[in-house]
């Protein structure tokens, strides 16, 4: 019995191979900003690189972890900004997401329905036993240990800030040609006086400095197996120039977003190394 052979012809396979490779890759999105492109979008956007997630390359990844539930921390910070933005919760999600990618087996809070404020309780209080009682339930047995991370320090310890303002250089450059007594001369200084008179420059940074500890607790006896603690500094500045009307700005820095998530990427980098 002849069986037919499908015959492909080599630049049509190559392009059925482009084809398959370009139906994988990660999506792309336009940018509809109408001033994409442009000096300001371009300085705007080297910023917000800085402060993109990049994930970090744990040391133990390929190694296995125990099983844990991450319960939402404390924040003992006073400051009202950062409390506006964040709750324990939000930097419970971070730290669910970086064990997650370190290859801990991470059981999900959502598991604990509406006890989760008892299991927070238990372990915040110490109390073995209902911790114990509260570990029976079904995806939770197989838990080792329970994460937290708190917020101790969010502070600005130092901010600097200088400028320029050219009118009073300006008036002196318009006094002194008046003062030369000729017509050129007078008209040098208001000339003089304008051009220097319109420059306004102003520089101003502050400097932050936020504090997290995490905390590892023996998920059945609720005693304290390790913590650790970290700090990072958050810059946030701008800057602007004004020349004869021609004027340019920028600002920027690293949100507190990211600094709770490379906090958290510290952490679970000391957790992956030292407690697997």
């Amino acid at each position: 019995m002849n069986r037919a052979i499908r015959f492909v012809p080599p630049l049509f396979g190559a392009a059925l191979a482009v084809a398959s490779v370009a139906s994988l890759a990660q999506p792309t999105f336009g940018n509809p900003s109408p001033t994409a492109g442009s000096d300001t979008s371009q300085r705007a956007n080297a910023s917000a690189d800085q402060a993109m997630y990049r994930p970090v390359e744990y040391v133990n990844k390929n190694k296995r972890g125990p099983a844990l539930v991450v319960i939402p921390g404390e924040i003992k910070s006073n400051n009202a900004t950062f409390l506006q933005k964040f709750t324990a919760n939000n930097i419970a999600d971070y730290g669910e997401l970086e064990l997650s990618n370190a290859n801990f087996k991470v059981l999900e809070r959502a598991d604990l329905g509406p006890v989760l404020k008892e299991f927070e309780l238990a372990y915040n209080l110490g109390d073995p036993q209902e911790a114990r009682k509260l570990l029976g339930m079904g995806k939770l047995k197989s838990t080792k240990y329970v994460v937290k991370f708190d917020i101790l320090k969010t502070e600005q310890v130092a901010a600097a800030q200088q400028g320029f303002d050219g009118r009073a250089i300006g008036n002196i450059a318009g006094a002194l040609g008046a003062f030369s007594g000729s017509l050129g001369g007078a008209r040098a200084g208001a000339v003089g006086q304008a051009a220097v008179g319109s420059v306004h420059t102003g520089e101003s940074t502050g400097v932050w400095v936020i504090g997290m500890r995490y905390k590892i607790i023996n998920a059945e006896t609720t005693e304290q197996v390790a913590q650790g603690y970290t700090e990072e500094k958050m810059e946030v500045g701008a800057k602007a120039t004004s020349v004869l009307g021609v004027s340019q700005s920028q600002q920027g820095g690293v949100s507190l977003d990211t600094m709770v998530q490379r906090l958290v990427q510290k952490s679970v980098w000391e957790i992956d190394s030292k407690y697997k």
